[in-house]
């Protein structure tokens, strides 16, 4: 081709589900031909078919078994489906990849181990087998496509950090322009090049790989090498965006970033586009535009270097989980030249990258990312090198919530709504990235999502013609509903429940046969001995009915309460009553023990102060678990900061106290927060607690409190009661005298109640749309007071084909902390029409109030 004929390089980059379908085929082979006409040579970089690599894992696992046999079925089945929809015979061009494929794992299973180099060649075959098909498919269709070995241009670099299969399996590339490489493609024939991602060669001719996502990272050494005039990289998602839309749906479209905002946001946990794609495009100083295969039309993100807002501000809140803390404290550590050069190498020579770091005089604290190898036997190495200078802690299970944008440093000031929220939350460790692009805290990772959801609220400001923030994302409508998860009761109901919803008034609507479900649910709990009803999550007389009737005990949190369960069931057998107050008078636990009901103390007052009450009491002690554990400050229940529990240092007095008093202490008692859906919590508490009770005498029971989450958004995983019950049973196995009790409260009712209220009026204010509701934070003060998060739909248009807009419903209580749910994406919503706000079953009613004089929402019982 002489030079005159050379035609402009664009890479475009296809990504695993764009390229698994007829139907994104024919968008990509539109794509491609519109390059064409253009006057551009496309050359497509694309990844293996949607799961296929996790495929490929799991047969390597499996002939590590010694069951290779059939291991890749599901990916040759795969493949040829694919091949039968576009038309292409699949054995004949497939054949000699899964014959090569086969022996190797057969391979594997004789020798029973895989090296990092096998594992790399099996891995690679994914992109293989999808580019043989793709350049097929584009051949078949008139658009001449030559398929180029990947392998052939880019050879990895040796690296220092490369430690045991990371060499072959998180290999690095150079990106510098490449004249040959350009020749060699102006040479090769037809108008479209089509070459494999994630896949390269070392010096010695072996396949390596970039890394899962490195796809992303080969498209962009492509495109720095051959001096593309763009880089296009095709994903599943309209560009980047302020934040995840499965967060919140008030997340906005970026449509213009600068390579180092870019790179920010891809480093920080926006998983939109790997962060080692932008150095090379930068360097060559190419525009990405990261667009939809599946919404060609959309305008997607562009980054590049001159983006038209270089202001400070903050542009998005990003999310990262996985992350591994690691503590490092030395008393020597102050004014030691070299500690932290000693303590650093103790990392690379274990192949670890370091993200933040934060410093003291004696302690220094990292993170480490999840994307690379962070198994047992790594950490162990580690801890090892350590050791000899500081004292470690591992911290697991950890996340990065990030504010990203221009300029930090300048802005801190209008942080101060960001930082109020930081008292709600423990944060393990807080940096200012010396790039002034990112300021980031690292939290439990249960408590990240809901931080970085306040955030974004906050702090994104979006402006009327706003150069940054595009439309909201589409995508952060309410997710499908995962075909595990039961549909809720009330979407069956609909008709019912608008009959029952009164005019003018709002009310709580329950449905007692979820109730008796789900204390039929915990009732199969093998491991569990007792379990009482919290009351006050609903103190409804028909819902405590209810669960008495299904055998469990009440738990009560003052005389109230007690007198208002035995009001309406006289008959109830004191025994199975738990009373459980906290700094309550002195004639409250007088009036309990009178009573016959079993009491629990959660301090050492009452022992030491009123002893003559206890004289042959049988009692249970509250124990403070030192962590607590929760979506927010407020429902968590231990640690120094909390009023509840008896510390664990102080139970040697305890013990003293109770002796002299002459009372009994039968059961331990512990309850650590709530919303939790970890069932290891349970375990790990029933641990701490047995470990507790060989110090006690008399010990009969372990009561694990309550807690049991419920998830707040439908595509959110539930509670795993049998993952719990497996639990429990280690901790019985492990003192199999002791009983065990649960004390569940909103798990039982929060998902059997409703809350309907009709909408007032409706106003936008500088792009933001209101509706009113006939109550707010009178009636549910969740949200206000815990930042909860309650699934509201428009119940009267529930199923309208009508696409939905961002709204953020309020109620008329004068307070500016009533919002009941921030930028939900619904139907235009119309004075009159019902809104059903789910989960509002616990901590409702028992809540409200009458606060501005308005009266609550009543509560009915659907029967």
């Amino acid at each position: 081709m002489s030079a005159q004929e050379k035609k402009p390089f664009v890479v475009m980059k296809f990504g695993g589900t764009s390229v698994s379908s007829k139907e994104s085929w024919c968008t990509i082979e539109n794509l491609v031909r519109a390059s064409i006409d253009a006057g551009q040579r496309p050359v497509i970089v694309h990844s293996a078919l949607k799961d296929v690599s996790n495929l490929l894992e799991a047969a390597i696992t499996a002939a590590l078994a010694g069951e290779e046999a059939g291991a890749v079925e599901e990916v040759e089945t795969r493949h040829m489906t694919l091949c039968e929809a576009l038309g292409l015979d699949g054995p004949a061009l497939l054949a000699p990849i899964f014959e090569r494929l086969r022996q190797w794992l057969a391979g594997i299973a004789l020798v029973g181990e895989a090296s990092g180099r096998v594992r790399a060649r099996i891995l690679a075959q994914g992109e293989l087998l999808s580019t043989t098909i793709g350049a097929a498919r584009l051949n078949a269709k008139g658009l001449e496509t030559t398929l180029f070995d990947a392998r052939d241009a880019l050879t990895s670099t040796p690296s220092p950090a490369g430690h045991g299969q990371n060499a072959w399996l998180f290999a690095r590339c150079g990106g510098a322009a490449d004249p040959d490489l350009q020749r060699t493609f102006h040479e090769l024939p037809g108008a479209a090049i089509l070459t494999q991602g994630f896949i390269a060669r070392d010096r010695s001719g072996d396949t390596v790989l970039l890394g899962r996502g490195g796809s992303d990272v080969s498209a962009a050494l492509f495109a720095a090498r051959l001096a593309a005039d763009a880089l296009e990289i095709w994903t599943d998602v309209p560009g980047m965006f302020s934040t995840d839309p499965n967060l919140t749906a008030s997340a906005r479209l970026l449509k213009d970033l600068s390579y180092d905002e870019a790179h920010e946001l891809a480093l920080m946990g926006a998983k939109v586009l790997h962060p080692r794609a932008l150095p090379p495009a930068r360097r060559a100083n190419i525009p990405v535009l990261v667009k939809c295969t599946f919404d060609p039309q959309s305008p997607g993100t562009r980054i590049s270097a001159r983006p038209s807002d270089l202001s400070a501000r903050v542009k998005a809140v990003t999310l990262k989980t996985g992350i591994v803390l690691v503590s490092m404290t030395a008393s020597a550590m102050a004014g030691e030249a070299g500690f932290l050069a000693n303590a650093f190498a103790a990392f690379a020579k274990n192949g670890l990258s370091i993200d933040l770091v934060s410093t003291s005089e004696a302690s220094v604290t990292v993170s480490l990312d999840a994307g690379q190898d962070l198994d047992a036997d790594v950490l162990a190495r580690l801890n090892a090198d350590l050791e000899p200078l500081c004292r470690v802690r591992f911290f697991h299970n950890c996340a990065s919530v990030s504010l990203v944008g221009r300029g930090i440093r300048t802005i801190l000031h209008k942080l101060t709504p960001a930082l109020a929220l930081f008292r709600e939350y423990p944060v393990r460790l807080v940096s200012q990235a010396a790039n002034d692009l990112n300021f980031t805290v690292v939290v439990d990772e249960e408590l990240a999502p809901k931080l970085a959801r306040q955030m974004h609220d906050l702090m994104i400001d979006v402006r009327e013609g706003d150069p940054v923030f595009g439309p909201p994302a589409k995508a952060a409508a309410p997710a499908p509903r995962p075909s595990a998860a039961p549909k809720p009761w009330w979407e069956d109901r609909t008709q019912d429940l608008l009959a029952v919803k009164p005019d003018g008034e709002a009310v709580y609507v329950y449905n007692l046969e979820v109730v008796a479900r789900r204390t039929q649910e915990l009732m199969t709990l093998k491991s569990v001995d007792r379990i009482y009803y919290a009351m006050k999550a609903n103190a409804h007389p028909r819902v405590l009915k209810t669960v008495i009737a299904q055998g469990l005990g009440i738990e009560c949190v003052s005389l109230a309460e007690i007198d208002h369960v035995l009001k309406h069931n006289p008959d109830l057998d004191r025994g199975r009553l738990l009373f459980t107050p906290n700094f309550a008078p002195r004639r409250e636990y007088e009036q309990a023990l009178k009573m016959g009901i079993r009491l629990t103390i959660d301090t050492l007052y009452p022992l030491l102060h009123w002893p003559e009450l206890f004289a042959g009491a049988v009692l249970n002690v509250r124990v403070d678990p030192a962590r607590g554990r929760g979506h927010h400050r407020h429902v968590q229940t231990a640690g120094a900061r909390s009023k509840f529990g008896i510390c664990i240092d102080d139970l040697p007095t305890l013990r003293e106290a109770a002796a002299k008093a002459g009372a009994t202490i039968e059961v331990l008692h512990a309850h650590a927060g709530s919303g939790i859906l970890d069932p290891e919590h349970w375990r790990d508490l029933g641990q701490q607690l047995s470990a507790l009770a060989a110090d006690f005498a008399d010990i009969k029971a372990i009561n694990l409190g309550g807690g049991l989450g419920v998830p707040e958004t439908p595509e959110a995983a539930a509670l795993d009661l049998r993952a719990l019950d497996s639990g429990l049973d280690a901790v019985r196995a492990a003192c199999p005298q002791v009983g065990l009790w649960l004390e569940p409260g909103r798990y039982i009712v929060a998902q059997a109640g409703v809350l309907l209220a009709s909408v007032t009026q409706t106003k936008t204010k500088q792009g933001h749309a209101y509706a009113g509701l006939e109550t707010g934070m009178n009636s549910l003060l969740r949200p206000a007071l815990y930042g909860a998060h309650h699934e509201i739909v428009n119940l009267s248009q529930l199923g309208a084909d009508v696409d939905p807009v961002p709204v953020t419903l309020v109620g008329p209580i004068c307070e500016s902390a009533d919002v009941l749910g921030q930028d939900r994406l619904l139907p235009p919503a119309q004075e009159g029409d019902v809104m059903l706000i789910a989960n509002a079953g616990a901590y409702g009613a028992v809540m409200s109030s009458s606060y501005n004089l308005r009266a609550p929402a009543r509560e009915i019982i659907l029967d």
